[in-house]
């Protein structure tokens, strides 16, 4: 059963922002309406929403919210949903092993917990939601144990996967995970017929994962519904940076 991380607040002159976990369905909903409008809506991707306008799938259920809410609007503003060990085993997996086999993390399951769906109203990208979401994610592992977080990290499509090429090349040779930690896609992106020399900016999430010390655990699969590349990440909690220690979980050296 999940411990209560709190509500963490973050005040500014125009805005109240709020996170904590989802407390009732009418939350749950909002949050997935927000990831309707941000994924389908915004970026194209292709949902088979049963009810108009509401991103869901058979994970929903098992999955606990992670939301931010400005107060001073009465709105959702970001979300992440979190699958913990406990809840993989009720649904029969984790939603990456639909894109990777996971064998070699085996033995990390029962520590391991899975997050995806990140999004953040547009007009909160500047603010502090992403890390208020961060820190209420590392707050939530360090109150239950869990010592590993996996999830896929997306990159778009839309140059036809040229960029996520170039991006996977460069990252792989700072952030390779150790062999023993190594998955594999089950739709590859074909790098063989791709460029790999076009430069892009790292995403702010792929890069908030980095630097927070996660490991790029193989090459990228093709999300056909998304249209994105996806990159398998994984971070140890014994790996996190110190400054994110620190940050994020009030940790002192």
């Amino acid at each position: 059963m999940r411990q209560d991380t709190g509500t963490i607040a973050q005040h500014s002159p125009r805005s109240r922002l709020h996170a904590t976990f989802a407390s009732c369905e009418s939350e749950i909903v909002e949050a997935q309406k927000l990831r309707y409008r941000v994924f389908a809506e915004e970026m194209g991707a292709r949902l088979s929403a049963r009810t108009p306008g509401v991103d869901r799938d058979i994970y929903d259920p098992y999955c606990e919210h992670l939301i931010v809410r400005d107060e001073g609007l009465g709105r959702i503003v970001g979300t992440y949903r979190v699958l913990s060990p406990s809840a993989a085993r009720r649904v029969g997996g984790y939603y990456s092993e639909n894109e990777f086999d996971l064998t070699r993390l085996q033995h990390l399951r029962s520590r391991m917990v899975e997050v995806g769906r990140s999004c953040i109203d547009p007009e909160y990208r500047n603010s502090a939601a992403i890390a208020l979401l961060w820190t209420g994610l590392a707050r939530y592992m360090r109150s239950n144990g869990y010592d590993y977080l996996i999830g896929c990290a997306s990159v778009s499509m839309h140059d036809g996967g040229h960029a996520a090429a170039g991006l996977y090349n460069r990252l792989v040779t700072t952030h390779e995970s150790p062999p023993e930690y190594r998955v594999f896609p089950r739709t590859p992106l074909p790098l063989q017929d791709l460029r790999d020399d076009v430069r892009v900016d790292t995403p702010p999430l792929i890069k908030g994962y980095l630097r927070a010390g996660a490991w790029i655990c193989g090459a990228p699969a093709w999300d056909p519904d998304f249209n994105t590349a996806d990159l398998p990440v994984l971070l140890s909690m014994n790996r996190v940076e110190p400054r994110y220690a620190r940050h994020f979980l009030g940790q002192r050296d």
